[in-house]
């Protein structure tokens, strides 16, 4: 960048990269915020007062909170993405597991259950990420 912002190239990457982390505090925290609030259905949104959305600005407050922690006790955000996808890919086959068990209940599904195919297609998936989780700790 040092020739197309010459000798203070530094203090214009730097200023991006402060820019981008504040767009993403936000969005994180609200994504994780909307993820609780959709699957214990609480009132959610930005645009609701805080008294009428308690549980989703607590949320979105503990995940601010929680990423300043991360950077005050100087956790490298690389190797906690890394062990944040193995936590993922294995926790993913257990969830993978309970889809075919709702997705077939006529009772849950209310008499649309998922179709045959789809339902061989995430046991086939399911099946493949077990090996490929136990692959991972055995070789």
């Amino acid at each position: 960048m040092r020739p197309l912002a010459g000798d203070y190239a530094y203090f214009l990457y730097t200023i991006g990269i402060l820019g981008t982390g504040l767009l993403a505090i936000p969005t994180l925290a609200g994504s994780a915020a909307y993820a609780f609030a959709e699957t214990f259905d609480w009132v959610c949104g930005l645009d609701e007062k805080f008294q009428n959305a308690i549980s989703f600005y607590a949320v979105f407050i503990a995940a601010t909170i929680g990423g300043g922690v991360l950077n005050l006790l100087r956790i490298n955000p690389i190797k906690a993405l890394y062990w944040t996808a193995i936590i993922n890919g294995v926790l993913a086959p257990f969830l993978l597991l309970a889809l075919p068990l709702v997705t077939n209940d006529r009772r849950v599904m209310r008499d649309q259950p998922s179709p045959r195919l789809a339902r061989t297609l995430v046991s086939a998936t399911m099946v493949i990420m077990f090996a490929a989780a136990i692959g991972m700790f055995i070789f």
